[in-house]
């Protein structure tokens, strides 16, 4: 069995974490592969001291890999999309941060799930992305054009709002006053559109949201639409540039750019843990059901 290592940053309560998985592995004679950064911040931490194979982006990742575990959060998951790309490759997320959405698997039960992973009894959730395009071209968003969660303009170096002409299918639908727009998948209805306003949508409805961010217009609602929708935005405002973001990963546009939003042609797969359903991290991460009176 191989599988692939990626981590973003080092804590030291990441610490036990990481040596609990690689014990693990080694033990079961595992072969793992190692972000190159990520093995190098390893050493220097002298959490490791065993040499390790190594990659650094997703043409190096093949049909080989069983899957690519990410230790992290939430953030460090959408990184590690990055890197799979249309590979191919399902994505484990060990939960070293405060939220976990994504990054399922809990700290204590590390064992017990990674024997799931040895065992292969997971199955894999299919995770819809959002490719965008913008004319004229900006370089900042050419090479990485994708996003798991959304992709969402706002407004920059201003306190004004800005107007986004909105057109689905290349028919108007409206202009938003407001601070921003959310373009979210069903991944990222738990996210940055969830905290405004916006519906949960499980992961295999095949369906995309519209969030608006602080609108003037009270009447402006979030929207549920068809993910094979193709999404045009014009972004006018009192600055010369406004701010687009895919996930994590933001860059600044000139006012008057044409924006479009597709679904990409490949998905993301997601590995996920009989112990760690969708719906088991919604009661537990949104608190469902805590009532006191219940």
């Amino acid at each position: 069995m191989k599988v692939a290592i990626y981590g973003q940053y080092y804590l030291v309560s990441t610490e036990p974490i990481i040596k609990d998985i690689f014990v693990f592995f080694n033990r079961n004679n595992v072969e793992m592969v190692i972000e190159s950064n990520f093995l190098n911040m390893l050493y220097e931490k002298k959490i490791v001291q065993k040499e390790y194979k190594t990659f650094s982006s997703h043409s190096e990742l093949d049909d080989s890999f069983e899957m690519l575990i990410s230790i992290g959060g939430d953030g460090t998951m959408l990184r590690a999309v990055t890197l799979v790309g249309n590979s191919g490759v399902p994505i484990l997320g060990i939960n070293a941060g405060r939220l976990g959405f994504l990054a399922t698997v809990q700290k204590e039960n590390i064992a017990e799930f990674m024997q799931f992973v040895i065992d292969k009894k997971y199955t894999l959730s299919k995770r819809t992305l959002l490719s965008l395009s913008c004319t004229p071209e900006n370089e900042a968003i050419q090479d990485l054009n994708f996003a798991l969660n959304e992709i969402s303009v706002s407004r920059k170096d201003s306190t004004s709002m800005i107007t986004i002409e909105t057109y689905l299918n290349d028919e108007f639908l409206n202009s938003y006053w407001a601070d921003g727009l959310i373009i979210a998948t069903p991944t990222g209805t738990t996210g940055y559109s969830l905290s405004c306003g916006g519906p949960i949508l499980t992961p295999d409805v095949k369906s995309l949201v519209i969030t608006p961010i602080a609108p003037h217009n009270l009447n402006a609602r979030p929207l549920v639409i068809s993910d094979d929708t193709k999404i045009r935005l014009r972004v006018t405002g009192r600055e010369e540039q406004y701010l687009v973001s895919l996930d994590s990963r933001i860059a600044a546009v000139k006012n008057e750019s044409i924006l479009t939003i597709t679904k990409t042609p490949f998905q993301i797969n997601m590995v996920e843990i009989p112990e760690e359903t969708f719906l088991k991290t919604l009661r537990t991460k949104l608190l469902w059901g805590e009532d006191r009176r219940n």
